[in-house]
């Protein structure tokens, strides 16, 4: 039997007396696309950055491809954090160059094209960019990587409606074939249409993880099933 692409058990992490993971279990095989969702602080921030190991003060256990988080697993995982990580000092050229340089599975062509895909000056220094094109450097960075697990979050938050279209179709189009892809958002129209499967987190638990094909069945999308799970929270 194959081991689960992603695989959680128990997972818990409190700050001071706060919980905000509070004993949370699932698995991931690959090739899938997997929705996280939840309102803001239900907790996929915490348990994402656990993931990728940029919290080890946790609960419970979490394997990648049956390995505990590390620097074998970071190797697989391609990340894409909400907020702006590349130095504002930098330029794409130097990003794509800092990158390739940093993974060895980092493929700098395909991150060239994407950059001209995007419009997106070679030469201009982030911190004169837009947060939209920020995030869209980054996007093109994360996806020019041959991961075995993306895990994006919010990747679609600081664009225009428009754009919002291409970007996803960017996603799709070029992460690594048989790779899973966990996308955290709140923009659940937006992304309904490609899910595979649904992780809902409220207050720190697991709510819902199933199929859409499951919500499908039942005669409802995924935004009917967000708003029914989420209809007490403001």
């Amino acid at each position: 039997m194959n081991e689960p692409l992603l695989k959680i058990t128990d997972l818990k992490k409190s700050y001071g007396s706060n919980q905000v993971l509070k004993g949370m279990s699932f698995e991931i095989g690959a090739g899938k696309i997997v929705g996280l969702l939840g309102p803001n602080g239900c907790g996929k921030t915490s348990m994402i950055k656990s993931i990728v190991g940029l919290i080890n003060d946790y609960e419970g256990e979490i394997l990648i491809n049956g390995k505990a988080p590390g620097v074998e697993s970071k190797k697989t995982i391609a990340y894409l954090p909400e907020k702006n990580y590349l130095p504002l000092w930098m330029t794409p050229k130097d990003a794509i160059a800092y990158i390739g340089d940093f993974y060895d599975n980092f493929n700098k062509e395909k991150a060239r094209g994407m950059l001209d895909k995007f419009e997106l000056p070679l030469k201009q220094k982030i911190k004169t960019m837009s947060k939209g094109q920020q995030e869209k450097l980054q996007l093109l960075l994360v996806m020019s990587r041959d991961a075995d697990l993306y895990i994006l979050d919010e990747p679609l938050g600081g664009v225009d409606l428009v754009s919002r279209e291409f970007i996803l179709d960017t996603i799709m189009k070029n992460h690594a074939e048989n790779s899973t892809i966990l996308l955290s958002t709140h923009l659940i129209y937006d992304i309904e249409k490609v899910l595979d499967r649904v992780l809902m987190i409220k207050h720190g638990r697991l709510m819902i993880n199933t199929d859409v094909e499951n919500i499908v069945a039942d005669g409802k999308s995924v935004e009917d099933l967000f708003r029914e799970v989420f209809s007490d929270v403001e």
